[in-house]
């Protein structure tokens, strides 16, 4: 498969996610209601996908669990990608003490298991979701510093560079002419990459209790909730996981390089 079919197959997962979760509300079914009369019922025509161990409707649920699940994950990427990339082209430019420091932080972050950080950061701080997602942010920007750095140290020192600045044009102008078009391609990629890693953390932690839990319809958390029952009903507890799967692969093809 060519780099640009996979990226195109990667998409299209993306949008069938991302389509699942806003359109999901026009079925009307609120997420929440239960209806004991009605619990583990198969896929039917009041319940398209079923309903699960409580009665409540599982593809009000799990559409409300891709807008946890996937937009928090985009949002959790992009806090980690944006001060991370700054801070590495900061330490390529300015080299030094700035940059013997943040090196320094960067070990430090890194010293600590992804998860063990992010299980730190939940206990410690008010809230349920803010801080899961703080954490995964704290865990991930560590390698959009490191990649932009070293990135923009190669390009430093290439001969065009160095020309450059001996014409006197400025910082600004070999960060928008040099340094930018060169990180953002890698930024770009690793972006996709630390989504999907987000999804996984977060999936993975609130299955064992970490996190959202229930009631909240987060695809880790209802995998908890349903495992008890998947004699029963196979398909509910599949649904979240097939939805974990789909989006984790469709973020990494959409972010594949040729390969060598």
């Amino acid at each position: 498969m060519t780099l640009s079919s996979r990226r195109l197959l990667g998409g299209a997962m993306l949008a069938a996610v991302a389509g699942f979760a806003l359109l999901g509300p026009l079925h009307g079914a609120d997420p929440l209601r239960q209806n004991l009369s009605a619990t583990l019922l198969p896929p039917g025509a009041g319940h398209p996908l079923g309903t699960d161990h409580l009665g409540r409707d599982m593809l009000a649920r799990l559409a409300a669990g891709a807008r946890l699940s996937f937009g928090y994950a985009l949002l959790a990427a992009l806090a980690a990608a944006v001060p991370g990339t700054l801070l590495g082209l900061l330490a390529a430019l300015r080299g030094g003490w700035p940059e013997r420091l943040l090196l320094g932080l960067a070990d430090a972050v890194q010293a600590l298991p992804a998860l063990l950080l992010v299980v730190l950061v939940t206990a410690f701080a008010p809230g349920e979701f803010l801080p899961l997602y703080i954490g995964v942010a704290l865990a991930l920007w560590v390698e959009f510093f490191r990649i932009s750095r070293n990135t923009a140290a190669g390009v430093l020192a290439r001969p065009q560079v160095e020309a450059a600045r001996l014409l006197g044009l400025g910082t600004g102008h070999i960060l928008r002419r040099h340094l930018w078009p060169e990180v953002a391609a890698l930024t770009a990629t690793l972006f996709a990459f630390a989504a999907g890693t987000a999804v996984t953390t977060v999936a993975a932690l609130a299955f064992v209790g970490v996190g959202a839990r229930p009631p909240v319809p987060e695809w880790g958390s209802m995998m908890t909730e349903l495992l008890p029952y998947h004699a029963e009903a196979p398909l509910a507890l599949l649904l979240p996981a097939l939805l974990i799967f789909l989006t984790v692969l469709g973020l990494h093809l959409l972010a594949g390089r040729e390969r060598a």
